[in-house]
């Protein structure tokens, strides 16, 4: 029996109201001290549905990951094609990251500080990570080689991302928009070199 595109439609909106469910759970609790009993109840659903999708609050925790680092890369590829010179591409995508966080705060939030404090042997969001910080350093270099940006050390400029991103979601709590502005300062504090003040 084939299943129908409804049938489809709620099975994502039931996995879709888990994974906000159980980032409430993990972010008040962590990974460890959460349960997938509070999982099931702060989603709404009984332990049965729970485990219908996911073995394991760890595989819970996984998929919030990858789903959002998914629909982050996702967001992405159109401001990416554009042909802008790569300066202005990097600041788009910036913006872009910055739209994203400024609608799903906390999910932002989670995403840039949870891989920090767990270790999993398979990591399936890592791949959306490394797509993105690989074309980030690519738009980084062609700028550099286009003398759109001042000549960085790509691997100091890779420790510097994970500020930057945390600065993202800093910023997606106030009231406006990050603006065009906001980026560019973001990333003059980011690419200055220390050794250069």
């Amino acid at each position: 029996m084939s299943v129908s595109k409804r049938q489809l439609e709620e099975r994502e909106m039931r996995k879709e109201r888990i994974l906000t469910g159980a980032l409430e759970v993990f972010k008040s609790k962590g990974l460890e001290g959460a349960t997938m009993d509070e999982i099931a109840a702060e989603s709404g659903f009984g332990k049965a549905t729970l485990y219908y999708y996911f073995n394991s609050k760890e595989e819970v925790f996984a998929a919030i990951l990858t789903n959002g680092w998914q629909n982050l890369w996702s967001s992405l590829e159109s401001v990416i094609a554009d042909h802008k010179g790569p300066r202005q591409v990097f600041i788009n995508v910036l913006l872009k990251i910055a739209e994203n966080v400024r609608n799903r705060p906390g999910l932002y939030e989670f995403l840039f500080n949870a891989p920090k404090v767990v270790h999993f042997e398979e990591q399936p969001w890592r791949i959306y990570q490394d797509r993105m910080y690989g074309t980030l350093q690519g738009l980084l270099e062609d700028g550099v080689q286009a003398g759109e940006f001042p000549k960085i050390d790509p691997q100091l400029l890779f420790k510097a991302l994970g500020g930057l991103f945390m600065g993202l979601v800093l910023m997606g709590g106030r009231t406006e928009p990050v603006s065009q502005k906001d980026v560019e300062e973001l990333l003059i504090q980011l690419i200055t070199d220390p050794t250069q003040k």
